[in-house]
């Protein structure tokens, strides 16, 4: 029956990757869609529409973009355009101090003694823990935490597989949870922002809108892969044979003194630096501070500071780290550093170039503001609950995940769309994104489109060769149905109460 089970769901899974397999690269897709959105502008230019406009108050007039006078304007300011593109800054900043504090050794070092110290029962949820933790370095969780949670349940008498797949599930799965701060919360924040401004032109979010539930999610993730890894993955392998090449399965190997030393006084300096940045905040004179005295307005520069900060906590570690174990011989070590780290962002800087037009074109034509209101009348119409449509707006989401993988891309594509929709019925753009972030982050361990599902299958074949994608897919398939039902629930419950998402974060629009 389990047999059966996994065949329907591999076959299932199988067409799904033959299906986003035909799509174009998510780059490409923007292109089409920004050519789509210069056509439609022709044609409804061609219309009148008595949707008000809720930033003027007057009927909505859809702007003909194909007219000369507005290719020129494009062409004269497609460069600033791409080079005043939020997200664009975010992430390749952050990702300065983060390929320094990647690359000099000192966080795969960090996550290698987190969980060489834990005892071996805490070990799953330590092994979760720090997959979350690790989305803070951006592909250190697939590339180091995956294989060394393998590694160490090896080692520690237990089934490797069931190590990769707790790995696997805290890494992914659990994408959106996350104690710390990361280029992720402003990098969303940035499209969750463009988005709203169809609406609201002055509207600001705030960059850890989401931190107080995805802070909370953490420990929900834990405690879901925790039981399942025990309860249902792990003696589900009992009989499955561990019979790979032992040439072949990796040895955990443990810091040497150097590095020990180099690790104590990287952590050192990171601490150092968290105190310092408290210290500086604490005075009511602080220049860190709005003029009112507030840490976590708009304006308060600390809220403005949020990507430096996280550059400046990861670029000094990084270097102490890298200097005091040898990485580093001189400031060249450094720089290469930054070097690596931007080269792995190149087809992110060619698909945010897309991104960037295809959303100014959005808003320029005010077909996203009639979109978005037309919409929510409908929304309106059926007079569901606003529940009813945040569950809506997740489901839609991890269905979406299956066939376009990159979490920026679908949200750039969905955000114009979502936000200014949902604002239209009294939901806030912290909502609609947290709302994202939860489908978005639920369906990526059953994607055979993920750009590393083909990397942890590999994982797997170290340690039984038979393993293929079906049989991830079976491993994973419970994560992800359990996550996405108690992750809902949890939202739901959390909104219920009223907690708040995140710092400056509101449930409706406008803020009460």
């Amino acid at each position: 029956m389990e047999q059966a089970k996994s065949t329907w769901v591999t076959r299932a899974l199988d067409k799904v990757e033959v299906v986003g397999n035909k799509l174009p690269d998510p780059a490409m897709i923007f292109f089409i869609c920004l050519v789509f959105i210069w056509a439609c502008s022709a044609i409804f230019s061609q219309f009148s529409f008595s949707a008000l406009d809720p930033r003027t108050g007057e009927a909505i007039v859809i702007n003909n973009l194909l007219t000369g006078e507005s290719l020129a304007d494009f062409l004269s300011r497609m460069v600033t355009i791409f080079t005043g593109f939020a997200p664009l800054g975010v992430v390749l900043v952050a990702m300065l101090g983060v390929g320094v504090a990647e690359h000099s050794g000192f966080i795969s070092a960090g996550l290698k003694r987190m969980l060489d110290s834990t005892p071996r029962f805490l070990l799953t949820p330590m092994v979760v823990l720090v997959a979350i933790v690790s989305h803070t370095a951006t592909d250190a969780g697939y590339v180091l935490v995956i294989p060394l949670a393998g590694v160490i349940f090896y080692a520690m008498g237990r089934h490797p597989l069931a190590g990769i797949a707790a790995a696997f599930a805290g890494v992914s799965g659990g994408f959106s949870a996350n104690f710390v701060p990361s280029a992720i919360d402003p990098l969303l924040q940035s499209f969750t922002q463009e988005a709203a401004r169809i609406i609201d032109p002055a509207i600001m979010v705030n960059p850890l809108n989401n931190w107080f539930f995805n802070s909370a999610s953490s420990l929900l993730v834990i405690g879901i892969a925790w039981y399942l890894t025990d309860k249902v993955i792990e003696p589900r392998l009992k009989n499955v044979k561990v019979d790979g090449d032992p040439a072949d399965i990796p040895k955990f190997e443990e810091l040497d003194p150097k590095q020990t030393r180099a690790l104590r006084w990287a952590t050192a300096t990171l601490v150092l630096g968290i105190v310092a940045l408290v210290l500086v905040l604490l005075p009511e004179t602080s220049p860190m501070r709005d003029a009112n005295g507030e840490l976590t307005s708009f304006a308060a520069p600390v809220m403005q500071s949020i990507v430096p900060i996280i550059f400046l906590l990861f670029l000094f570690p990084g270097v102490v780290y890298g200097y005091l174990s040898g990485t580093y011989q001189s400031t060249k070590d450094m720089i290469n550093s930054m070097t690596k780290a931007m080269q792995g962002m190149s087809y992110y800087i060619v698909m945010a170039f897309f991104c960037a037009l295809f959303i100014d074109a959005f808003g320029k034509s005010n077909l996203g503001a009639l979109l978005a209101i037309e919409g929510a009348e409908f929304l309106k119409a059926l007079s569901l609950p606003a529940m009813i449509t945040i569950v809506g707006i997740i489901l839609l989401t991890a269905f979406v995940n299956l066939f376009v993988g990159s979490s920026s891309a679908k949200w750039a594509l969905l955000g114009p769309i979502f936000v200014p929709m949902l604002m239209q019925l009294g939901i806030s753009p912290d909502l609609a994104q947290i709302a994202y972030r939860v489908g978005d982050s639920s369906s990526n361990i059953i994607t055979p489109l993920l750009p590393y599902f083909p990397l942890v299958v590999v994982y797997c074949q170290r340690y039984v060769k038979s393993t293929g994608i079906g049989t991830l897919l079976s491993l994973m398939l419970p994560f992800s149905i359990t996550l996405l039902i108690c992750w809902t629930a949890f939202l739901l419950i959390y909104w219920s109460i009223g907690i708040p998402l995140g710092i400056q974060a509101s449930y409706v629009y406008p803020a009460m």
